[in-house]
């Protein structure tokens, strides 16, 4: 027999909402319910909207829970609520079509609804879809290496930042790696910033060259701490601060502040204690959206880079051929073809 469905009444724009939950009972981890994780999205409303409020987002959807398939939608699902807006995105194809704005925490929970477990909003507002506002830096640890090696990336990397003018901040994967952001001023369009961000990546590697990594290619990184500069691409989007992860135990990417990170565990941030650690410590990323920076310095790298012989690095296989990208072919495989 299907369960009764349930109703969330939140605050709207000109009013209350009441978001329907049907099938509230169904597990979407073990243990875990659509209900509870509507009801996570509703007590984390103020940071989870800090995060991915003005932006497009992506939803990645698990119809019958996280132990089962998934896909993506960019496209927004049918029977978005009138009170839902969207905003055109152009892809790296060049094809454009809308993708769903939230604006208010009853679109997320409506997205909850559609079974949508992780959000990935882009690095862009929607009065501008094309010039990122802020950079996303993903630090992925290789096998080998440990959270706390990962730390230990971070920190340079802040220290790094923070001599470029930027402000970061940093917020756990919901996996292995961690995230450091920075607010900039939306000067500059996507393959700019990416630029600037392999400049940032670079320096950190000339930095830490026993920890980091910015090989591209998945057999020259070793067991190293690699600096995803692809995710600063056009369509690459990284899961939102208090965004869950479809991982066991229901993980999400949370925001801790830098004095606290040497002392945290990614176990430590789930949608059952989030919003109680939330509640009792409060937001660390509350000031991100006060603390713009410039990113001239950050590209400043890259140009310095480029005159010393450093070009373009590869870019995603679902990317179009790029001006002055190296081909794309592994080096193993490039070898054996040699």
């Amino acid at each position: 027999m299907a369960t009764t469905a349930k109703h969330l009444d939140l605050p709207g724009g000109d009013g209350a909402r009441s978001v329907r939950i049907s099938s509230p009972d169904r597990e979407m981890w073990p243990g875990i319910t659509k209900w509870d994780l509507a009801r996570y999205l509703a007590a984390v409303a103020d940071g989870f909207l800090r995060a991915v409020g003005d932006r497009p987002v992506t939803l990645q959807r698990f119809p019958q829970g996280t132990d089962g398939e998934e896909f993506f939608s960019k496209n927004p699902p049918k029977g978005a609520p009138e009170w839902a807006r969207t905003v055109i995105c152009t892809y790296p194809s060049g094809r454009q079509h809308p993708q769903l704005v939230i604006d208010e925490i009853a679109t997320a929970v409506w997205a909850v609804q559609m079974n949508t477990v992780t959000f990935h909003p882009w690095p862009v507002r929607t009065a501008n879809a094309d010039n990122p506002d802020e950079i996303r830096i993903d630090l992925d640890p290789q096998p080998g290496r440990s959270f706390a090696d990962v730390v230990t990336a971070a920190f340079a990397l802040r220290d790094l930042m923070t001599e470029l003018g930027l402000t970061p901040w940093v917020k756990t994967s919901g996996n292995r790696g961690l995230h450091v952001y920075a607010r900039v001023t939306p000067d500059h369009e996507f393959l700019e910033v990416r630029h600037g961000v392999i400049g940032i990546a670079r320096e950190l590697e000339r930095r830490l060259p026993e920890l980091v990594t910015t090989a591209w290619w998945k057999e020259e990184r070793g067991e190293k701490i690699f600096v995803d500069f692809n995710q600063a691409n056009r369509d690459r989007t990284i899961a939102a601060a208090y965004s869950p992860r479809p991982l066991p135990g229901a993980p999400v990417s949370m925001p801790v502040r830098w004095e606290e990170l040497s002392e945290v565990s990614t176990a430590d941030f789930t949608v059952l204690t989030v919003p109680g650690l939330l509640e009792d410590h409060g937001d660390a990323w509350a000031g991100i959206d006060d603390a713009v920076g410039t990113f001239e310095s950050a590209l400043g790298l890259w140009d310095t880079d480029v005159g010393n012989g450093l070009g373009e690095m590869p870019f995603p296989p679902e990317y179009p051929k790029m001006p002055g990208e190296p081909p794309r072919v592994q080096p193993s495989r490039k070898k054996m073809e040699g």
